[in-house]
This record gives structure tokens, C-alpha cells and sequence, in this order.
């Protein structure tokens, strides 16, 4: 039998969204749930993001896998790649690359490792 002191349960619809500032000063237009992944050090989180219309994320390179569901809205890689709802995207480590959103959307975010911070000259 499960027992119910090991189990924890997060109410999204019930948390507000905070600016996200994972690396320092907030993104403009962009905010997040942390979900999970505290007590790891940094080897592992899950988070709610949400970007509004226009919210552009940083360049940036994962030194980890990065997956994310798209919850709804789209979502524009530096590359062209259209991310919709109900797209479930994996980066590899290595990877780099910044994101926008025309109309904004919400995405349920995993990562595994962090990332690292890129000047807009390295994201080539």
C-alpha cells in the first residue's frame, strides 16, 4: 500500500507563476512553477514555463538533455522549427539555441544538467 507521506502533490492551477530568473535577472515575458528537482543540486528539474507573446528565452547551450511538452501556444527555435501544443521535444547535450513565441505558450520543462549561457555570436 502506498504510503500517502511519500507522495507530494502540486496544485499548478493553484501556484503563481514567478519571473524566471534561473540565472540571475528575470526574462523579460517569461515566468515558471518550479515543480521538482531541489533536492538534486541541479542535476535534475521539472518546471512549468509560461512565455508571453513576443518572449524571447536566451541564448543558451544544454550541457544535459532538455525535454519539454508543449501545454498550449507555439513555440519558434532559432532555426525555424515550430514547436506546437502537444509536441514533445528532446534536446541533447551540446545543443544551442534560443526560442520565441508569437502568440505565447506553456510548456512543461525537464532538464537534466544545466545550461550555460551563450552571447548571441556563439548561438551560430
Amino acid at each position: 500500500m502506498l504510503d500517502v507521506n511519500l507522495r507530494e502533490i502540486t496544485d499548478t492551477g493553484a501556484k503563481q507563476f514567478k519571473p524566471y530568473n534561473r540565472y540571475g535577472d528575470p526574462v523579460s515575458g517569461m515566468s515558471w512553477i518550479p515543480l521538482s528537482g531541489e533536492l538534486l543540486n541541479g542535476e535534475f528539474e521539472c518546471f512549468m514555463l509560461q512565455m508571453q507573446p513576443g518572449a524571447k528565452s536566451s541564448p543558451h547551450e544544454h550541457m544535459g538533455f532538455e525535454e519539454f511538452l508543449v501545454l498550449d501556444g507555439e513555440l519558434i527555435d532559432c532555426d525555424g522549427t515550430a514547436y506546437r501544443s502537444g509536441d514533445f521535444v528532446r534536446l541533447l547535450p551540446g545543443s544551442k539555441h534560443s526560442s520565441t513565441t508569437p502568440n505565447g505558450c506553456r510548456l512543461l520543462v525537464i532538464l537534466r544538467g544545466n545550461n550555460r549561457l551563450l552571447s548571441e555570436k556563439e548561438l551560430v
